[in-house]
């Protein structure tokens, strides 16, 4: 029996989630919190799609969710580090307030 369906479904809520967080939320760390949902729902089917691929010995998806976990770990670290400077300019985390890019 192979279970590939239910961790695809499982990743397609997951992402779902995050994208409807993304959108309708105007609270900058809230967005980034579902930007960060998308992304572990493609790590999620990185690693499904390695396990019961036909050569799950090679550890492909394995690599892929590893490196795609340091991309979001560095994609935290510069939005955050944006929306506190943002936040100490501006005292807001709304995204509607923060549409001037000024220096």
């Amino acid at each position: 029996m192979n279970p590939l369906p239910g961790y695809l479904l499982v990743a397609a809520l997951l992402f779902a989630i995050g994208l409807a967080g993304a959108l309708t939320r105007r609270n900058a760390i809230l967005v980034l919190i579902g930007i960060e949902l998308m992304l572990n729902a493609a790590n999620l089917n990185l690693i499904a799609f390695w396990r019961y691929g036909p050569h799950p010995e090679a550890l492909t998806g394995f690599l892929f969710a590893i490196f795609s976990i340091a991309v979001a770990a560095a994609e935290a670290a510069v939005g955050l580090g944006l929306v506190i400077s943002i936040h100490r300019h501006l005292r807001t985390t709304d995204i509607d307030a923060m549409n001037r890019m000024k220096g």
